[in-house]
Order: C-alpha cells, then sequence, then structure tokens
C-alpha cells in the first residue's frame, strides 16, 4: 500500500490508527510536501498578471522546482515507514545461536541508520525549498500572501518533526562517527531553515497588518 495514493480521509485513518506506522516521520514529509505545494500554486498565481511581468522567469523556476520537492517528499512519505517496519523486521529475527544475536544486531543497526537517513533527505529538501518560500513571499502575487505563509508554516514544522525523527533513531545507533556526522549536518540544515522562517514570518506579519 502506497501512502500518498490514499484518500485524504483513509491516511489520516491510517495515522490514526493503533500501528505506529505512518508516524511522525511520514506526517512530517507530508506538512513539507503541502508546504511546497502552496508555494507552488503561489508560482502560478503570479504567472500571467501582468503585474509581476519582471518576476515571470522567476515565478517559473520556482513552480518548477517546488513541484520537484514535492513529488521527493511523497515519496519521503512512503519511505519513512517503509524505513520504520525494515526496524520491526530487524527487531524479530532470531536470536537462537551466537551468529543469530550478531546477525540480528547489525541487521537491527544497519535499519536503524536507514531510518534516521529518510528524515535527514527529508530536511535536505525542505532547505532547498525554503528558498522558494522565501521568493514567494518577497516577489508572488500579494494576494497570496496568507497561503505563502502557511506553506512556510507547513516547511517549518516539518523540519522539526523531520529532525526529532532524526534524533531519535540516533539515539539507538552504536556507530559515534555514522551519529556525529548525521547529527552535525542537521543541526546545520535545521537551523538554516528556522532562520529563514524567522524572517519570512515577520514578513508575511507585517504584510498581513492592518
Amino acid at each position: 500500500m502506497k501512502l500518498r495514493t490514499l484518500t485524504v480521509d483513509k491516511f489520516i485513518e491510517e495515522v490514526a490508527g493503533d500501528s505506529p506506522a505512518p508516524g511522525g516521520g511520514s506526517v512530517a514529509a507530508l506538512a513539507g510536501a503541502l508546504g511546497a505545494a502552496l508555494c507552488s500554486m503561489v508560482a502560478r498565481l503570479t504567472l500571467g498578471k501582468e503585474k509581476y511581468r519582471e518576476v515571470f522567469p522567476e515565478m517559473r523556476l520556482m513552480e518548477g522546482a517546488l513541484h520537484t520537492f514535492t513529488v521527493k517528499l511523497l515519496e519521503l512519505v512512503d519511505s519513512d515507514t517503509e524505513a520504520y517496519e525494515d526496524v520491526m523486521r530487524a527487531f524479530k529475527m532470531p536470536r537462537d545461536s551466537e551468529a543469530d544475536k550478531m546477525l540480528r544486531s547489525e541487521t537491527i543497526q544497519s535499519a536503524n541508520k536507514h531510518a534516521a537517513s529518510v528524515p535527514m533527505e527529508t530536511l535536505r529538501t525542505l532547505r532547498k525549498a525554503v528558498v522558494f518560500a522565501d521568493m514567494a513571499i518577497k516577489k508572488g502575487n500579494e494576494n497570496c500572501i496568507s497561503d505563502a505563509g502557511v506553506g512556510v508554516q507547513l516547511i517549518r514544522a516539518a523540519a522539526l518533526g523531520a529532525a526529532y525523527n532524526i534524533r531519535i533513531n540516533l539515539l539507538s545507533i552504536t556507530d559515534d562517527k555514522f551519529s556525529s556526522k548525521i547529527n552535525k549536518e542537521m543541526t546545520k540544515l535545521l537551523g538554516d531553515i528556522m532562520s529563514a522562517v524567522e524572517k519570512l514570518e515577520i514578513m508575511v506579519e507585517e504584510r498581513l497588518s492592518v
């Protein structure tokens, strides 16, 4: 079952169910996809408006890039759940002999590394997307400022959610070199996204002030 092909009702039903997957990582990726899609909408609603002719090239670039990011994030909705299921399968491996135990331990570690790498890919994609969210707010159709603002907030929530899921998987990884590398990149990416979002929030507030 591909989560991204479910109806909205069915997806929410799956999230609310008694299974731990789909969980926070998949929901974070979906939030990011929705945020990117909203900013893509702003680009489309800017193109064709004579008032914004001088930014058409940037809007076309923005539309294409955000479409790519939206598709990628939707793929990560499924990838995150699949990675979690791999971890669960690893824990169910036999422990009858020392060889079994060693193989099980190695498989669990490998699965946990993959489970940390998937939300890291979500975070990397969001870092690229926030650049175009900035463009949507600064140069997009001014009638869409609230839509762009919601897009930014979804990207923010998605980034924090992805980081949470990276961190919880790192807790189970014994490879300190791997964990240190991932944690360092995660901290940098999240910091960049949060810094950008903070500035964009101020712009949105100023534009919506009455």
